[in-house]
């Protein structure tokens, strides 16, 4: 479990590296400081579940190798799988219907009444299409000093860098489908944990390495 403190630092670093720039400025006056904008809690909740699941991270890494032959892949998987990371710095999310899902506001409360995000929604009285998270340069100054005086949050730094090459640009149902394509995930009940599959892709790491060295 994270503290909601935990919780915070993440997203912020997290909606720091995924926020695309904007392209005009916002007719809003609460958003003259934003300076970047995460479209979709969907998106983000995608993001964030593979930030917090290393062992899925590293699993779509393999993917991406057996579909490029990139060997830097396969590197990056090993990094991963061949440490306590899937162990240490995994924190479950739960199957909802579409998918994984934790509640994010309490967090997001943090960042927001610190000045350093702002929510809107998007639709119609009544029916919310969408949350959009914009961040403020407020926050992109803080992100930058909790790295600069915590250096350990770095590694937040390189797993968002990992999970946005990843994602390569795509919204958040398309991700969502992505990993409905895993069975661990797809198969959880709704409500439950997502399962830890690290058991299951350092066994696939040593046979796509044997492989290799056998070629």
């Amino acid at each position: 479990m994270t503290s909601r403190e935990q919780d915070a630092v993440r997203l912020l670093l997290l909606i720091d590296g995924a926020a695309e720039p904007l392209s005009f400025p916002v007719p809003d006056p609460a958003l003259a400081e934003a300076v970047g904008v995460v479209t979709g809690q969907t998106r983000l909740q995608k993001l964030d579940f593979w930030l917090r699941s290393p062992d899925f991270l590293a699993d779509e890494l393999l993917n991406e190798y057996e579909r490029t032959a990139d060997g830097h892949l396969l590197e990056l998987a090993g990094r991963i799988l061949d440490s306590e990371e899937p162990e240490v710095r995994r924190y479950p999310m739960l199957r909802h219907h579409f998918g994984a899902y934790e509640p994010l506001d309490d967090a997001l409360a943090v960042l927001r009444s610190a000045g350093l995000i702002v929510r809107r929604r998007r639709g119609r009285v009544g029916h919310t299409r969408r949350h959009d998270y914009y961040l403020l340069e407020r926050g992109r100054r803080v992100a930058r000093t909790i790295i600069a005086r915590a250096p350990a949050f770095r590694y937040y730094v390189d797993r968002v860098t990992l999970v946005l090459d990843l994602a390569d640009g795509r919204g958040g149902n398309e991700l969502r489908n992505r990993q409905y394509l895993q069975a661990e995930y797809a198969s959880t009940r709704r409500g439950t944990p997502i399962a830890t599959i690290a058991e299951r892709v350092r066994d696939r790491l040593a046979r796509l390495r044997a492989e290799l060295h056998a070629a």
